[in-house]
């Protein structure tokens, strides 16, 4: 068998296993209990590998807001020099089987939604969803911030618990209604999470706190984002490790680098600088406001939604001033650039076509396209949070470096 033919091969394989799986949310509990790996001096974090002191600020406050929220510091001060310390085993999430917006930034004593793929039994892991605006994933601090983060672990996290566990959520199956509704699954998430609510409606109210933990949701357009990127985690991550393969199987930044991983390429990434998102943006803040693009939800993108998936949700493209022919448009040259289609999550706009999915390091070095990515935008400078939204691209050196070391490896 030629190289050619090893590649289709493998690369089939790689797609069929991502279009195959399931992702299902059996369950919600503290980090450091369910992240197997997981000690109490490691911290995970969006994107590659970085150090702290590499990091950018935004990141750099939320993992000094971790720390406090952990009682392990009294005062951002202090979580800085022990960040510094050398005492702490900071983490890429993707490498402890889970993903974080933004900043990523996950601590053992934090709650986690734990989703599992019971088509080849995986578990993936997300911290939970804080809402928009001044939180920690953008790098934000405070009174506020801090007693946020701990009503959730003390009431949303152990409600939902005791809902899922009670009856499991198919989260694949909301993915797949909602971009019929209208969302991409990257910036919009107005139907998939109100689908999640209705979901888990009955149980939830019969807590003592269900209508609080109710209205928390309903409160939050976006809450399902960080139920959909340890979905999306959960179909990509049985595909790595394929020999041959060289099919996308993560996504991912963290400010300063942008980061790929190639399944025939298990363990490896390749990365070049981050982009500054370009987008719209809250009253009183503007492009020169912006932080480089951080976050591990491209796994969304991974998988063929967000950006890929423009055209199911062309108000979207107005982040950036585009129009429906934009959006239309973003999802074709997706398709140039990916194996194929999904069989579950269709688009109504294009025909109920699937979105495209696998992307391929070969076809995005032929044809030089590069996906686009629906982003949040965090400020520069660190406690001030989200300030906008909109949209950014890996940078082709990563695609690149990945095809030099793919020929390499293989002998090509």
């Amino acid at each position: 068998m030629d190289i050619v033919e090893e590649i289709e091969k493998a690369n089939k394989k790689a797609f069929d296993i991502m279009n195959r799986g399931k992702a299902i949310l059996k369950d919600f509990d503290y980090a450091g209990k369910v992240i197997p790996g997981m000690k109490d001096n490691t911290i995970l974090h969006a994107g590659p590998p970085i150090a702290y002191a590499d990091m950018i600020d935004p990141m750099k406050a939320a993992v000094q807001g971790a720390l406090m929220f952990e009682g392990k510091a009294d005062s951002l001060e202090e979580a800085d020099r022990m960040a510094r310390s050398g005492d702490f085993d900071f983490r890429p999430c993707h490498e402890m089987n889970s993903v974080g917006p933004m900043a990523g930034i996950i601590t053992p004593g934090m709650y986690v939604a734990v989703v599992e793929n019971p088509e080849f039994g995986n578990k993936t892991f997300c911290n939970l969803h804080e809402g928009r605006g001044k939180i920690l994933r953008f790098g934000a601090t405070g009174k506020e911030v801090l007693d946020r983060l701990k009503w959730m672990n003390e009431n949303l996290g152990p409600g939902l618990k005791e809902v899922v566990r009670k009856k499991p959520v198919d989260l694949k199956n909301i993915a797949a209604e909602a971009v019929q509704m209208g969302d991409e699954l990257h910036q919009r998430y107005r139907a998939s999470s109100l689908l999640f609510l209705s979901n888990i409606s009955d149980n939830l109210l019969e807590l003592p706190n269900g209508r609080e933990i109710f209205k928390f949701i309903a409160e939050k357009e976006q809450f399902f984002l960080n139920l959909a990127m340890p979905a999306m985690k959960a179909l990509a991550d049985p595909a790595d490790g394929i020999k041959y393969s060289t099919l996308v199987t993560r996504m991912t930044r963290n400010g300063v680098n942008f980061g790929i991983q190639v399944s025939g390429l298990k363990g490896k990434w390749f990365t070049g600088k981050v982009e500054v998102p370009v987008g719209l943006f809250f009253t009183g803040f503007s492009q020169k406001d912006a932080a480089g693009d951080f976050g591990d939800s491209a796994i969304m993108e991974t998988l063929g939604l967000g950006g890929l998936a423009s055209a199911a949700a062309p108000s979207v493209t107005r982040f950036v001033g585009g129009s429906v022919k934009d959006a239309i448009r973003a999802t074709e040259l997706g398709y140039k650039i990916t194996y194929g289609e999904s069989k579950d999550i269709l688009i109504p706009a294009l025909n109920f076509r699937g979105v495209p999915l696998g992307i391929d390091i070969l076809k995005v070095n032929e044809t030089n396209i590069l996906p686009t990515i629906n982003t949040g935008i965090a400020h520069k400078q660190a406690g001030i949070g989200q300030i906008g939204g909109g949209i950014s691209h890996p940078p082709l050196k990563a695609f690149n470096d990945a095809l030099k070391d793919y020929a390499a490896t293989y002998g090509i």
